[in-house]
């Protein structure tokens, strides 16, 4: 499932201390951070724990207002992050890891219900209205993954996995849980191959201006 090793860590570590002249204080501290939840993620022995340090690990690297905590807010937020991803990925990492690396785990997410926010609000409400929104979404995010629109794919994805956040991160689900076991596999195994390549992207643009980091060190 898990595309992290002690070595991979070790690597970026030794990349973050080389680069570390290239970058500025806020965003070296930004890349220390999400590497240490990476390998926290890499000692984790359950994909729940796997998942939950990966989460971390990726809020790191994103600039989130700590003050706005609405999904919209975060969602767009999301999406500005995503944007500077992709103007940095000159290999076509991204793209690569969701299409060559993870692809059928990616079309897991994207055809699972289960992490769909409309499917909730649906059962809370006694209807089945979130079908055809979707199969709309689900067919959107498939022809954006056939025709590597990556933005899109990557905003699809990350749909997915806000829902699964915080069906952990809010006692939505059980430790360990044998129910609805393939999200959390499928979201833990995808973020061990996205964080490294989004880690690598950010060291090998210092010059960007990824935003401020909400919680900064205090000497």
């Amino acid at each position: 499932m898990t595309a992290i090793t002690s070595e991979l860590v070790l690597a970026l570590k030794k990349e973050l201390k080389d680069r570390q002249s290239d970058l500025t204080n806020e965003q070296a501290i930004r890349l220390h951070r999400a590497i240490s939840w990476l390998h926290c993620a890499q000692q984790a022995d359950n994909a729940d724990m796997k998942f939950i340090a990966l989460w971390v690990s990726l809020n790191a690297c994103c600039a989130l207002d700590q003050q706005e905590t609405q999904a919209l807010a975060e969602h767009q937020q999301f999406s500005q992050f995503i944007e500077l991803l992709i103007k940095h990925d000159f290999d076509g990492a991204i793209y690569s890891c969701l299409w060559e690396e993870y692809s059928l785990h990616v079309k897991n997410l994207i055809k699972n219900p289960y992490v769909f926010h409309p499917f909730w609000q649906s059962q809370r409400q006694g209807n089945e209205h979130w079908r055809a929104e979707f199969d709309q979404s689900s067919l959107e995010a498939l022809n954006a993954l056939s025709r590597q629109r990556v933005a899109d794919l990557c905003l699809v994805v990350l749909d997915r996995l806000f829902v699964l956040r915080n069906q952990l991160i809010f006692g939505g689900a059980t430790f360990l849980s044998q129910v609805n076991r393939r999200q959390v596999e499928d979201g833990a195994g995808l973020l061990s191959f996205l964080m490294p390549v989004i880690i690598r992207i950010m060291l090998n643009a210092g010059d960007e201006d990824w935003g401020d980091i909400a919680y900064p060190v205090i000497k």
